[in-house]
């Protein structure tokens, strides 16, 4: 927050609320925190964070096998010509 909020000058109150709002807004809503599996404060709190995890889990068997099936493509594409030279 003090990199944020501190390097900018306020010349009333009400800028600094606006400011302070802002970042917490941002802080909760869009930034991921680590140390809560990558989620935002607002996912966890409000019971997204489950369906969230979920849904990421099902994305990265979905890439994994994608890969799978392509590797296996091209492995067998690339076997023929290797017993072709032995």
């Amino acid at each position: 927050m003090k990199n944020v909020v501190k390097l900018d000058n306020y010349y009333s109150p009400e800028e600094l609320e606006a400011a302070l709002k802002d970042f917490v807004n941002y802080y909760n809503h869009k930034r991921y925190h680590e140390s809560l599996q990558n989620l935002t404060p607002a996912d966890v709190y409000y019971g997204r964070g489950d369906l969230i995890l979920k849904e990421r889990e099902r994305i990265k068997q979905q890439c994994l096998n994608q890969r799978r099936i392509e590797y296996q493509k091209l492995n067998h594409k690339k076997q023929p010509l290797l017993t072709q030279i032995w």
